[in-house]
C-alpha cells in the first residue's frame, strides 16, 4: 500500500466511526423524541378541548336556566316568549319542548330557521322520549339522547332536565333539540396534520360523525373476533369510556391495520364533561412516520457527507498529481480565450452598430444575445427567455410563425426569410423582413440568428407619398369638375326649380321627382365645393385667437343640430386658456366638422362633449371632441383622414371632411389624434400651437 493513501484511509475510518456513533445516538434518543411528540399532541388536544368543554357547559347552563325559568311564576305566554328568545339566540338549538309532571306535552317551539324542514326532523320522537326520562331523574340532572336516526344528521341530539316540583305547574321536564356539530368544531384543528386521526365518543359510547371512518369501523368490530387484531384500540376505548386522560402507544402492525401507515402511533385521550355529568371522550392517534422519516433522512445525510468527504479527498489527491500537466493546458486555454474574447468583442460592436435587429438563439430556442438596435424594444430580462417571453405583446400565432421559421432554417441548413410580413411584434403592428440564419458550427449558446428588419418607416413614407398623390389628384379633379360640371349643374338646377314651381300643387308625383333632382344637384355641388376647398387650401394666416369666443360663436348652431339629432351637447372651454395661433375661420371650420361628425355618430340620447385645456407639452392647447357613438373599427383608424374614405352610409358623406380637417391642422403646425373603440365612442384630440408672446401682446393692445 502506497504511503500517501494511509492518512486518507485513516481519515475515512474516523469519519465512519463518527457517523456510526451519531446514528446510534439518534436511535437511543428516539424514545425521548416520541415521548416529546406525545406530550405536544396531548397539549394540542387539551387546548382544542377547552373550547368544546366551554360550549358543553354553556349548553347545560342554558338547559338549567330554562328549567328555572319555567319554575318561576308567570303566564304561559310569558314562558313561551322567554323560551322563544332563548331558542332564537342560540344558533345550534332547533326546538324546545316542555312536558307536564304527567308526561303530557305542554309546549313545543321550533326555530324559525328550521320551520320548512319535515316534522320528523324538527320534532322527532326522541324529544318526548328524552323529556320523559328526565321526569324521573334527580333535579339538576342532564339526560342526553342517542344520536338521532335519519333523516336527521348524526349530530342531532336531545338534552333534557327536570323542572322543580314546586313550580306553578307541579314540575315536569324541559328538552332541547341541539345540533352538536358546531360545539365540537374546535376539535377539527387537531386533524389538520395528515398523520393524525380523531376518535370522538358520545355520551353513550358511540363514535360521533367527526370520528375517522376507519377508526369508527374498527370500533364497531371490537366485540367481534376481528377486534383481537387491534388490542391497542380496545385499550384506548376502555380508557375513554372510563373518563380517563393520558397517552398510549400502538405498534407499527396495528397502525397499519388502522390505516395510519407503517410507523408507531401515539394515542392521546381525555374526557369532555358537561358540568361534571354526561361525558364525551376524545382521542387523537398520531403517526410517528414523520419522526422516522426525519431520522432516516438524518442518517442518510450523515452517510452521504462521509462519502462526499472521502470522494473529495481522493479527488484532491488525483488533482495534485495532475496539476502540473494541466498548467500547460491552462496557459494554452488562456491564449485561446483571449482570442475568442477579441473576436466576440469585435462581432458585438459590429452588431450593435447596424440598424437591423439581431437575436442570437440557443439550441433550446432561448435568447442568448441581442444587439443594440433591438435591445431597447425588448424586456430587460430578455436574455435566457424564449421567443414568447422576448415578445410579450406579440400574438401567439406570430411567435409560432417565428419559431417555425427558425426550426425550418436549422433543419434545412439554409436561410429562411419572410419579406414584407405584417407582424405585431411590439405594441403596434408593423411590416418586417425576417431572416432565420442557421450557424454551421454553432455552439450550445448560439445555434441560429433571427434578423428583424423594420420596414414601418419605409411603409409610412410610401403611405405619405400615396396620400400626397391622392391629394394632387383631388386638386386636378377639383379644378376640372368645378369648371366642366359646376356650370351645367347650375343650369339644370335652375330649370328644375322653375319646373318645380310650375308643378307645385298641380302634379304632385312630378313635383316630388323634381324636388329629388334639386336635392341631389345640391349634394353634388357640396362635394364640388369641398373638392375646391382642398385644392385651394393656402398656408394659414395665423394670429392670436381666443378659443372661447370662437366656440361661443358656434354653440348656437351646434345646439340646434344636437337638438335636431336628439343628442346632448356639452361645452367645457375655460376663458383663461392661452390664445391659439390660428386663422379664426379655419379653426371654426375644423371644430364644426368634428362636432357634426360626432353628432352623426351618436344615436338618439347620446352625448357630444367639446372641451379644452392646456397641454402637457409647452405652448400647446389640447382641444377634445368626445362622443359615445358607434366608434370606428381598428382596421379603419389609419384611413379616416384619406380622401373619399367614410364609414357613413352611402349618400350621407363624401369622405372629405376629415381630410380637410387634417390639412388645416397640419398647416397650423398642430397634430390631430383619433382614439376610438367600436360601441364605446370616439375621442378626437387636437394639439394646437399656442400663439407666441408677441402676438398675444398685439391682440390685447388692439
Amino acid at each position: 500500500m502506497s504511503r500517501p493513501l494511509v492518512p486518507i484511509l485513516l481519515l475515512l475510518l474516523a469519519l465512519t466511526g463518527v457517523a456510526g456513533s451519531a446514528v446510534e445516538l439518534i436511535r437511543r434518543d428516539r424514545q425521548a423524541l416520541v415521548e416529546q411528540f406525545g406530550r405536544e399532541r396531548h397539549a394540542q388536544l387539551e387546548e382544542a378541548s377547552r373550547g368544546v368543554t366551554k360550549a358543553l357547559e354553556d349548553l347545560g347552563d342554558n338547559l338549567r336556566f330554562a328549567s328555572e325559568l319555567l319554575a318561576q311564576p308567570g303566564s304561559a305566554e310569558d314562558h313561551r316568549r322567554e323560551l322563544r328568545a332563548l331558542l332564537e339566540a342560540v344558533g345550534q338549538y332547533r326546538a324546545i319542548a316542555v312536558l307536564g309532571p304527567d308526561g303530557r306535552e305542554l309546549l313545543t317551539l321550533v326555530d324559525h330557521r328550521a320551520r320548512n324542514l319535515p316534522a320528523e326532523v324538527v320534532r322527532p320522537p326522541a324529544i318526548m322520549d328524552t323529556a320523559r326520562l328526565a321526569l324521573t331523574a334527580p333535579l339538576g340532572t342532564l339526560v342526553a339522547s342517542h344520536p338521532l336516526a335519519p333523516p336527521s344528521s348524526g349530530w342531532m341530539r336531545v338534552f333534557a332536565t327536570p323542572i322543580p316540583a314546586d313550580a306553578p305547574g307541579g314540575g315536569g321536564a324541559v328538552a332541547i333539540l341541539v345540533d352538536t356539530e358546531p360545539l365540537f368544531a374546535p376539535l377539527r384543528m387537531v386533524t389538520v396534520d395528515e398523520n393524525t386521526r380523531l376518535l370522538l365518543l358520545g355520551v353513550h359510547g358511540t363514535p360521533a360523525p367527526m370520528s375517522d371512518a376507519s377508526l369508527a369501523s374498527w370500533h364497531s368490530r371490537l366485540n367481534e373476533p376481528s377486534g383481537a387484531q387491534v388490542p391497542g384500540l380496545r385499550s384506548l376505548v376502555e380508557h375513554m369510556r372510563g373518563g380517563d386522560s393520558g397517552m398510549l402507544w400502538l405498534d407499527e402492525a396495528e397502525a397499519g391495520r388502522l390505516g395510519l401507515g407503517a410507523a408507531d402511533v401515539v394515542a392521546t385521550f381525555m374526557p369532555l364533561r358537561m358540568s361534571g355529568e354526561a361525558s364525551w371522550s376524545v382521542a387523537t392517534l398520531s403517526s410517528t412516520r414523520a419522526l422516522r422519516t426525519h431520522e432516516r433522512t438524518l442518517v442518510l445525510r450523515l452517510s452521504l457527507a462521509a462519502l462526499l468527504v472521502a470522494v473529495f479527498l481522493v479527488t484532491f489527491g488525483a488533482y495534485v498529481v495532475l496539476a502540473n500537466r494541466r498548467a500547460v493546458q491552462l496557459r494554452e486555454s488562456r491564449r485561446h480565450a483571449a482570442q475568442l474574447a477579441h473576436l466576440h468583442e469585435k462581432t458585438q460592436k459590429i452588431l450593435d452598430h447596424i440598424p437591423t435587429g439581431v437575436l442570437a438563439l440557443s439550441h433550446e430556442g432561448h435568447v442568448s444575445a441581442v444587439n443594440q438596435a433591438l435591445r431597447s424594444r425588448l424586456p430587460p430580462t430578455v436574455l435566457g427567455s424564449t421567443l414568447a417571453q422576448a415578445f410579450p405583446t406579440a400574438p401567439a400565432s406570430v411567435v409560432r410563425q417565428l419559431e417555425a421559421l427558425v426550426a425550418s432554417a436549422c433543419e434545412g441548413g439554409g436561410v429562411r426569410s419572410l419579406h414584407g410580413e405584417p407582424l405585431s411584434l411590439f405594441s403596434e403592428k408593423g411590416q418586417y423582413n425576417v431572416h432565420a440564419v442557421p450557424l454551421e458550427h454553432g455552439d450550445g449558446e448560439v445555434r441560429s440568428l433571427l434578423v428583424l428588419e423594420d420596414l414601418s418607416n419605409v411603409r409610412m413614407l410610401e403611405d405619405q407619398l400615396l396620400r400626397a398623390e391622392k391629394l394632387a389628384t383631388v386638386g386636378v379633379l377639383a379644378a376640372g369638375v368645378a369648371h366642366e360640371i359646376g356650370t351645367p349643374l347650375g343650369i339644370i338646377r335652375g330649370h328644375a326649380e322653375y319646373m318645380l314651381q310650375k308643378a307645385a300643387g298641380t302634379d304632385q308625383p312630378r313635383a316630388q321627382g323634381l324636388g329629388a333632382i334639386v336635392t341631389q344637384i345640391d349634394r353634388v355641388s357640396r362635394i364640388i365645393r369641398q373638392l375646391l376647398d382642398l385644392s385651394r387650401l393656402q398656408p394659414a394666416r395665423a394670429r392670436a385667437v381666443s378659443l372661447a369666443p370662437v366656440v361661443r360663436g358656434l354653440q348656437d348652431l351646434l345646439d340646434v343640430e344636437a337638438e335636431r339629432r336628439r343628442v346632448r351637447f356639452e361645452v367645457d372651454v375655460p376663458e383663461r386658456l392661452p390664445d391659439l395661433a390660428a386663422d379664426p375661420d379655419q379653426l371654426q371650420q375644423v371644430l364644426l366638422n368634428l362636432t357634426l361628425n360626432s353628432c352623426d355618430a351618436c344615436s338618439a340620447g347620446g352625448f357630444v362633449r367639446l372641451s379644452a385645456c392646456e397641454g402637457t407639452e409647452a405652448d400647446v392647447v389640447e382641444i377634445r371632441i368626445q362622443d359615445d357613438g358607434r366608434g370606428i373599427a381598428p382596421e379603419h383608424l389609419h384611413q379616416v383622414f384619406d380622401p373619399f374614405f367614410t364609414t357613413k352610409k352611402r349618400g350621407q358623406g363624401t369622405g372629405l371632411g376629415l381630410t380637410l380637417v387634417a390639412q388645416i391642422v397640419r398647416n397650423h403646425g398642430g397634430r390631430v389624434e383619433v382614439d376610438s373603440k367600436p360601441g364605446q365612442g370616439t375621442l378626437v384630440t387636437l394639439r394646437w400651437p399656442a400663439a407666441a408672446a408677441a402676438h398675444r401682446e398685439e391682440r390685447h393692445a388692439v
